[in-house]
This record gives structure tokens, sequence and C-alpha cells, in this order.
């Protein structure tokens, strides 16, 4: 691991790594760089006094990219004069250690002189980076003037020297990752900023740098933050969705523990912080309170949407024949993800667009309108050959109605041209892209499974219910060995396959774009043995007691 407090170092190293030249060694669990793949890298911003919820952020990225860059800096442009910013806890050393065991290939840990040059000490002379007023004018902004004005530039400049692929933030600081969503989006900044969930101590307090100026009588009473927020879950389970009845009852609980001043709770929206009287679909509870002199913050996220089924795992482990019945059986829409990447296909096929204008594909698929839906009957099942990836079932499910800009194109895009090209568009970053954000929007409402690689890692990370389903290689093996037999196709040894399998397993766990990964909150099925329907059984069960719980 490397450590750098200059601009200089830091560019000169990341140069070096991102064109193939560094010399830099991997640590054991990180990603591999491919010579197939663009060398990406993970950026997760921090302020030191490194904690598991910073841990969390690190170990995310290592999984997403080769190359993870930490910064540590406390910034004195988030800091009000009032504020904390000479007792700030300063530990890089600690830190260093804590970076190097997780597997971070470079600290960037500049001094104020260094990022702000010659304006350090006159901060106001700085350029700065101003998100829209009304997101910072409610929560922390009302208390903390300038504070994400501050955030939002430190952030743009890190994204410009560092330049990452992907930049990760916790969702404890939730109008932050609002802020810099919204700025990023609005500068197009080319950054993915990876919202990541809150991480707290066994009694509920969320992990914070700020928890160790607490005494041991204010760590025992700090969980009554997230004791209030999920009294207020609860009600809302209940049905009660209104702002005062939310607010109320995180306000009861907090006034049972008389030494916290509550500064504030309120109910926004999450994406634009605005305040909101009810609940129409997602509201973002937030609360802020003070125990003697150290001030914390917390939320919580109501949904009001069906559940969402993320199904991952490995090809050929049945993903797609599982999630359709799933589906049918659930009454839920089933997200043909490789539909959607067909639709596009056939569509770039009929423009005469060559698959190699990577800028005439993005500028088509961002303009193209993609809708799917059930058929008038919904999704009907019907008694077919057995496709190699289900677990032993002769139950085949027909595609749901496709349609892009218009035209119905369910049959069309199951044409062998188009069968013949969908892998090279989908490999496109920008069509990946474009259609991940179509999914999400289909998600937003919920009442969806989906199935890939990266659905509950990625596309929704927040599914409710998260499966990642495999089989063995050997079974797997054996079942695309079936499939051949049954198209007629020259048989394959197993032995043969199973290597082939093996390598691309690798492959789609090392991808820079959508690498298959395993949820850490998702339930893994081993299909080795069990047919389609017990599968789906599983799910449904697991599905329903989601709903009852």
């Amino acid at each position: 691991m490397r450590l750098f407090t200059t601009v200089a170092g830091l560019r000169c190293y990341l140069n070096l790594e991102t064109s193939g030249l560094g010399i830099s060694k991997k640590p054991e669990g990180a990603k591999p760089v491919s010579s197939h793949d663009d060398v990406t890298v993970g950026l997760v911003p921090t302020m030191g006094a490194l904690h598991a919820g910073h841990l969390s952020l690190v170990e995310r990225a290592r999984r997403e990219n080769q190359i993870v860059v930490v910064s540590i800096f406390v910034n004195p442009l988030q800091f009000g004069p009032n504020e904390d910013f000479q007792r700030y806890p300063r530990t890089l050393e600690r830190d260093r250690q804590l970076c190097e065991q997780a597997g971070v290939d470079a600290i960037f840990a500049p001094s104020a002189l260094e990022l702000y040059g010659a304006h350090s000490l006159d901060l106001i002379k700085v350029t700065q980076v101003i998100p829209p007023a009304a997101m910072m004018a409610e929560l922390c902004g009302r208390s903390r003037p300038g504070h994400f004005q501050g955030v939002a530039t430190v952030v743009t400049k890190l994204f410009n020297l560092v330049q990452p692929d992907r930049a990760y933030f916790g969702q404890k600081d939730a109008q932050q990752l609002a802020i810099l969503q919204r700025m990023s989006a609005d500068l197009n900044i080319p950054v993915e900023i990876v919202p990541c969930p809150i991480v707290r101590e066994p009694d509920g307090l969320a992990l914070s740098s700020r928890n160790q100026y607490l005494t041991t009588e204010q760590q025992s009473q700090a969980p009554v933050l997230y004791r209030s927020l999920q009294r207020a879950e609860q009600l809302f389970r209940q049905g009660h969705s209104c702002r005062i009845d939310l607010i109320s009852a995180v306000k009861d609980e907090i006034a049972t523990v008389s030494d916290v001043r509550l500064e504030y709770v309120e109910l926004v929206h999450p994406a634009t912080m605005t305040p909101i009287e009810n609940i129409e679909e997602t509201g973002l509870l937030a609360i802020a309170a003070h125990l003697g002199t150290t001030r914390l913050i917390d939320n919580i996220l109501l949904r009001k949407r069906q559940p969402i089924i993320a199904i991952d795992g490995p090809a050929g482990a049945g993903k797609s024949t599982v999630a359709r019945q799933v589906a049918q059986a659930l009454g839920l829409l089933y997200l043909d993800t490789g539909a959607m990447y067909r639709a596009v296909t056939w569509l770039v096929q009929q423009s005469e667009i060559d698959l190699t204008d990577e800028p005439a594909i993005a500028e088509l698929v961002s303009r193209c309108d993609i809708r799917l839906e059930n058929g008038d009957d919904g999704m009907v099942a019907e008694r077919t050959q057995a496709s190699s990836d289900a677990p032993h079932t002769p139950l085949m499910l027909k595609p749901l109605k496709v349609w892009i800009d218009g035209q119905e194109v369910t049959q069309a895009i199951r044409h062998p041209d188009v069968t013949a090209q969908v892998s090279a568009i989908a490999a496109l970053p920008t069509v990946r892209r474009e259609l991940v954000k179509r999914q999400q929007d289909y998600g937003r409402t919920g009442g969806v499974v989906m199935d890939g690689r990266d659905i509950g890692t990625f596309v929704f990370p927040d599914a409710e219910l998260k499966i990642f389903l495999t089989a063995s290689v050997q079974e797997r093996a054996r079942r695309r060995q079936l499939d051949l037999r049954n198209q007629g196709q020259p048989e394959i040894s197993l032995s043969e396959l199973e290597q082939l399998i093996h390598e691309r397993d690798y492959k789609d766990s090392t991808r820079a774009i959508a690498p298959l990964q395993k949820a850490k909150d998702a339930i893994e099925i081993k299909t080795d043995g069990f047919t389609v329907d017990e599968v789906t059984a599983q799910i449904v069960t697991l599905y329903q007691t989601r709903l009852d719980t």
C-alpha cells in the first residue's frame, strides 16, 4: 500500500496503475487486473479516525474495483467557526494500518496547503461548489451554514484528482449523500456514487468517528436515537404514513432519556431533502441530537412499495427459469433484463449502426423508450423442452411483451441475428449504465422479480429479498451437456464443460462491468437435486415470511 501526501505523487501513481505500468502487488482477495477489462478505480473519501463503517465502504470498493484509494483529509471548509475542527480526531498511523489490512492500494492524505494551495489560510478566496440551496436548507443545513458547500467543494476536488469510476459514501450522512448525487448528476461528473448501508453497534448506535467523544454513560444513552426511529418504523408498518404521527413517535422515545437534546427530527424526500407531509412512495426520517458536547445524527428509510426480489448467481444455476416462475406464482412483474438488451440490439440493427460505433449506440439507447408488460393473460407457463440452466424442470415460460419506441418486438428480438450480437451490445458500459437506470425506474414502486449477476449488490441493493442461486460446477456441466444433446449439437465431455464453466465463473466475477457477486444479506440456495418447483416454493415462502414481518 502507498501513502501519498501530494497531488503529484498521487497522480503519478494512478497514471501508472491505470495504464497497466504500475508495479504494486495486489493483496489477497483483491480484484485482479485483466487485460480484457478496463482498470477501475474506487474512491472512499474520509476524514480519518476510521471505524468499521468506513471499512465496510473499503470492503465494497475492494470487491468492485482493481484499484482502491482512501482519502484522509479533515476538511476545514466544511466546519463552522464554533465546531470541532481543531479537536476532530486525527489518527493517521492507526488509519494507515487499518487500510493496509483491508487491502487498500493507496491513501491520499494531503495537507490543507496541498489541497487548497495559497488560499488554505483564507478559504473564502477558494473557488467553491454550491449545491442547490433548497437541499441545504433543511436538516443539518439549518445549524451548519456552509457545511455542504464545503463538502461539495472538497469532494469535487477529490473526484478531479483521483478520477475514480466509483465513489463510496455511507447512508448515515443521508443529506450529504443526496447532495453529492445531485451535484454529480448536475455537473455531469462521470463518477458512480455508491450508497452503502449504515453500520451499527450491537445496540443500534450508528458508527461515527465522533462517537469516541462520548463518555461511558453517554454511550449507553445514545442508542435511543435508533430506538426512536425503529418505533416510528413500526408505526409506519402498521399503516401510519403522515409526518405528524411518525415524528411524534420519535419524540416520545427520545423523551425517555432526559440528557438527549433533540436538534431536529424531520420527514423528507430522500432525493430532494424537501419536507413531506405524507409518505407516498419513500420517505427519509432523519434525526440529530446532542449528548453533552457531541452531536449525533441518524436516519431510516421508509418505503411504501411491494417487495423486490433480486436473484443473482452464476450462469447455469437456473436464475431465469426460477425468476420467471417466482414472478408468476406471486403475481409480480418479471423484469427480463435480457429482453431489454435484446431490444436495444434489435434497434441498433434496424438503425444500421455499426457495432463499433459506441457514441452512436449511446445516443440511441439514451433516447429510446423500452417497455415491458405482462400479456393479457399474464405470464403463461407451458410444458416444453427443459432449458440447460433450469434445475431439473420441463417448465418454460413465455416471455413478456416487449416494446421499443412504440413497436412490439417480443418475437423479433429472438431472431438469431439479434442473439449473435446481443453480447457485444450488452458489454458496452454506456448501454449498461442506461439500462440499469431504466431497471431501477421499474423497481421504484416495487413488485418486481429480477435476475442477473449483480442485481442485489448494485441494481437493487435495497431489495427486500435477495437470493443467490447457485449449483455445483458438475451439475451445471451436466445440464449443459443435456442441453447440447437435446439441440442435436456435437457432444462435449463433462470434464471439458466443467473447465469452460470454471473459466466463465472467473471472468464473470472479475469483469469491470456487472461482476458476479453475492450480496452480504443474500440467502444462498443450491439447486443441485432440486426441481424448479421446489426452488420456487422456497423463494415464495421466504417472500411471504418477509411480508409477514
